[in-house]
């Protein structure tokens, strides 16, 4: 039998800039056995998903994953900026992690309502490369905050952020600051890869990067820990 699974989220689960962790879910498991939708929007904040879930619920699938959280954690920074984001996103109200929570309560609530999914919360990845930093513990923060909803509204949660911090300090990368994304960094890595014919992956050997390209948007190793925790927390409890 076929599994139907929907992921839900970002620009990481869209997979312009990231690698495709939908593509390496579905290689970790015989041809035929699941079925993967994606349900992602570059830029998305928890605001943004929760208004988007007609198209979920109106053809519910089996299993149901939601990665969102990374934009609202990223608007809590210095340098961050939110009122371009407020306008591009069409966004009512200033991102706060209140507003995130209840947002992704909301999402919650709607989904458990309107289908009978097994569904999984997954903590956002880590923000930068410095541990200590103030990006990664935005991401940590709001990663605590996914944790809480989970265990409220009991839904299942899938430790993203745990294991993708495990992975960097098994790695020892080099403490690089944490850089704010702008528009033309992000077409930039567009440019590296049709033009130049570069990969993800190269483009964060050269930058010294160990999950992502850009201290956001994954290479394959930080995308195959997001189908790693999918897998483990959901596909083959349940199998």
């Amino acid at each position: 039998m076929t599994t139907r699974i929907a992921c839900l989220g970002d620009s990481l689960t869209r997979a312009q800039f990231s690698a495709d962790y939908l593509d390496l879910l579905g290689r970790r498991h015989t041809p035929g056995d699941v079925q993967l939708a994606r349900f992602g929007a570059n830029g998305d904040f928890a605001h943004n998903l929760l208004q988007g879930l007609d198209a979920v619920v109106t053809d519910p699938p089996d299993v149901i994953t939601v990665l969102i959280g990374t934009n609202d954690a990223r608007a809590s920074l210095a340098g961050y900026p939110v009122e371009q984001a407020m306008r591009r996103k069409r966004l009512p109200d200033r991102p706060s992690a209140g507003w995130f929570q209840q947002c992704l309560g909301a999402v919650v609530a709607r989904l458990r309502a309107e289908t009978d999914a097994t569904i999984g919360l997954l903590s956002i990845p880590v923000l930068g490369q410095q541990l200590d930093g103030a990006a990664a513990q935005a991401s940590l923060a709001y990663s605590r905050m996914i944790a809480e909803v989970a265990a409220t509204s009991e839904t299942a949660y899938l430790p993203l952020h745990e294991r993708q911090m495990e992975e960097l300090r098994r790695a020892d990368p080099p403490p690089i600051p944490y850089r704010e994304v702008t528009p033309a960094a992000a077409v930039g890595v567009l440019v590296q890869r049709a033009v130049l014919r570069r990969s993800l992956d190269s483009i964060s050997r050269r930058r010294g990067l160990v999950l992502t390209t850009d201290h956001i948007h994954q290479n394959s190793r930080g995308a195959g820990l997001i189908a790693e925790v999918i897998d483990a927390g959901l596909l083959t409890r349940s199998a």
